[in-house]
């Protein structure tokens, strides 16, 4: 098997986590408003219920580098395979609200220490050249599992299945099965081996399958990088004057990711659909074109982002932003537009998220750091994603309910404005560039 084959194998079944962390948090749409009835929820508590799998994602990502760092990146992996299997099994056979919540709940552990996890794998295993690329498709695969969950909804929903919102939720078993057997024919990542254990030859060994031209030099920063560290790794060395300006720029971009309003519109967009005065079927087929969408933008994003770079990508995405995200607050705010131009508005916030922010943030993430922080510092960036896509989620169905969805739009659009700023200001680019070199160029000026 070629060099780049074998690459694109390895990033591709760590990638595969990004499958299952879509499915898993689409699927729920599909289910949503059937667990409010059978379980007679107030619109809190149903909030509550909804948003279990999101609180379980912080968790899992403030707390899934602690173990990618101490066991290894590949057997974290296969811990967040088991974590996707007793979920989807638990929740389609929950009995009740509480037991609901908890498998929900253990499922968003494993999306969360996945969102750390296959990123960071990735990145340190794939070459530079290509390495935007090879990140990016942890995001396909997100997309891609969004896609999957929207047609297995639609297809069980009108099959006039009994209990049909447990069988949405339980098919996810079966790739979350597929993805932890193949999780024992990927290798250890070579640079936390040589980060934790020192080993050259087994580290050498694999980048001489992954990146034969560079494995060299690969290796040589990597040795000066850890003769470099002089303090500890964990959560408190992210803050200290070196690496502040690497900690911010993961924080900043998880932040913006989530105040534009893509997880609110991911988990209740049939809803969102029937509050414009949109069919309950019409609203299911155009979740399946939310999908679509999100999938061919991503392909195109991914075509891009080792070609014109992280940050045009934000630029292009910013834009996209800001104009959808003012259509469809004026579309429930001012007179006289038909319906039927909300999903079209949709389909274009879904475009410029996909090709703006949904390639760049784990690929860029997975950059900020060194090798002996990055399980940490892609914690942080992940935990900071998660808490705001948790208390969005929480609380979208209240505000929506008691002030109507165009507010919220117009707030996440303002909030883009930021991002922009942000992008033409703060955000450097990584094109192209090993991860020390990255690092040797944001610690410049702490040197």
């Amino acid at each position: 098997m070629s060099s780049n084959r074998y690459a694109f194998f390895v990033s591709i079944t760590a990638a595969l986590g990004g499958f299952l962390f879509g499915f898993d948090t689409a699927v729920i749409s599909g289910a949503e408003r059937d667990i409010q009835e059978v379980w007679q929820l107030s619109d809190w508590m149903h909030g509550l219920a909804i948003a279990s799998a999101l609180y379980g994602t912080v968790i899992g990502a403030l707390f899934g580098g602690i173990p990618a760092d101490k066991w290894g990146r590949k057997q974290s992996l296969l811990w967040i395979g088991v974590f996707y299997l007793v979920s989807a099994l638990g929740s389609a056979l929950a009995w009740d609200i509480t037991s609901f919540t908890f498998f929900r709940f253990l499922g968003g552990l494993g999306v969360g220490a996945s969102s750390v996890v296959a990123p960071m794998y990735i990145s340190e295993i794939a070459p530079a050249k290509n390495r935007g690329l090879l990140v990016a498709l942890y995001q396909f695969n997100i997309v891609f599992g969004i896609v999957m969950a929207y047609l297995s909804n639609y297809l069980i929903g009108t099959a006039g299945l009994a209990d049909d919102w447990r069988w949405m939720l339980g098919v996810e078993g079966i790739p979350a099965l597929i993805y932890s057997v193949m999780i024992f024919r990927i290798p250890e990542s070579p640079r936390w081996l040589i980060a934790k254990f020192n080993d050259l030859v087994k580290a050498r060994e694999i980048l001489t399958k992954t990146d034969p031209e560079g494995v060299d030099e690969a290796v040589r920063l990597a040795i000066e990088e850890e003769k470099g560290m002089k303090q500890k790794s964990g959560f408190g060395v992210l803050f200290s004057k070196r690496f502040f300006s690497s900690t911010m720029l993961a924080v900043m971009i998880a932040f913006f990711n989530q105040v534009s309003g893509i997880n609110a519109i991911i988990y209740f967009a049939p809803r969102i659909f029937e509050m414009a005065g949109i069919s309950t079927e019409s609203a299911l087929i155009s979740t399946v074109g939310i999908g679509l969408i999100n999938l061919f933008a991503t392909f195109f994003g991914l075509y891009l982002i080792d070609r014109l770079g992280r940050k045009v990508l934000m630029y292009i995405g910013s834009f996209g932003y800001i104009i959808s995200l003012s259509l469809m607050a004026y579309n429930f705010l001012g007179p006289g537009i038909p319906s039927f131009w909300l999903p079209i508005f949709v389909f274009g916030f879904i475009a410029s998220h996909a090709v703006g922010q949904g390639a760049v943030i784990w690929v860029f993430i997975s950059e900020m750091f060194p090798n002996e922080l990055r399980a940490f510092g892609q914690s942080l960036g992940s935990f900071t994603h998660w808490i705001l896509a948790a208390l969005i989620a929480n609380v979208f169905p209240f505000f929506a309910n008691s002030f109507g969805p165009g507010y919220i739009f117009a707030f996440f659009c303002a909030m883009m404005v930021l991002q922009l700023l942000w992008v033409m200001f703060k955000m450097p680019e990584t094109k192209g560039r090993s991860l020390e070199e990255i690092q040797k160029d944001l610690q410049k000026s702490h040197a």
